[in-house]
């Protein structure tokens, strides 16, 4: 039975996509280890880059698991995203060692901080007003009926998800902590936003390899109930 040429033109764009995303992802670390890592001093950031590229290679395994099955799109883009946040958390590291060989650069002003920090703020914004139209997403079970007349949104879910934005955006311009002043145009630098960042990528990987193992673990406890003898009531 011949496939759709549509069915294997998506195939090929899948596997495009996977290759692009683990290739800029190794690329990804080994850049870290050289504007990260001049010295072998640094081992901070040693071990925080090489920790990134064995969670890489955790979640290609794991995807490849003939009982996983899941491909490598997924991973690829996951792959993808735990490496910047890496990188992220080694640039808000303190600008004070000789770890950082873009140092003398970023004295100057770090306009690519301001720009991300700008497009950050819309990126809230959006992602405000889009999930408190689509609150289907958080719903179980919805018996009501909408009429014509209601809200396309929720006042509810629209107002915390933009309160955690705001949150989010404060702790951004006092860098995640409250003892040390932050110096002009130094936005989300400091110690505590290195390991904010850090602890999301961590916690961003590991819900990911459970979402991947999770079916199969199920799988198993669901067919060892089956086989266990059931006892009679009296």
């Amino acid at each position: 039975m011949a496939c759709h040429p549509y069915v294997i033109l998506s195939g090929l764009f899948g596997l495009f996509l996977s290759t692009i995303s683990y290739i800029a992802s190794f690329v990804g670390i080994g850049v870290l280890y050289v504007l990260y890592v001049p010295n072998s001093s640094c081992a901070f950031n040693i071990f925080t880059i090489t920790w990134t590229a064995i969670l890489v290679t955790i979640m290609m395994a794991v995807s490849l698991h003939s009982k996983v099955n899941e491909g490598l799109l997924s991973s690829g883009i996951m792959s993808s995203y735990i490496v910047f946040l890496c990188w992220s958390a080694l640039h808000s590291e303190p600008q004070t060692g000789k770890c950082h060989s873009h140092m003398k650069i970023a004295q100057d002003g770090d306009s690519a901080t301001i720009v991300s920090f700008i497009i950050a703020i819309c990126s809230i914004v959006m992602a405000t007003f889009s999930t408190g139209i689509d609150t289907k997403s958080f719903q179980f079970r919805n018996d009501k009926v909408q009429l014509d007349e209601d809200i396309p949104y929720s006042y509810e879910i629209f107002h915390i998800v933009f309160a955690m934005g705001a949150m989010y955006f404060a702790m951004l311009f006092i860098s995640w902590e409250l003892n040390h002043p932050t110096r002009k145009w130094s936005i989300d630098v400091g110690w505590a936003s290195t390991w904010v960042k850090i602890i999301n990528e961590w916690f961003a990987a590991s819900i990911y390899l459970w979402r991947l193992i999770s079916p199969v673990v199920l799988r198993n406890q669901l067919a060892n109930e089956e086989l266990m003898p059931h006892r009679p009531t009296v």
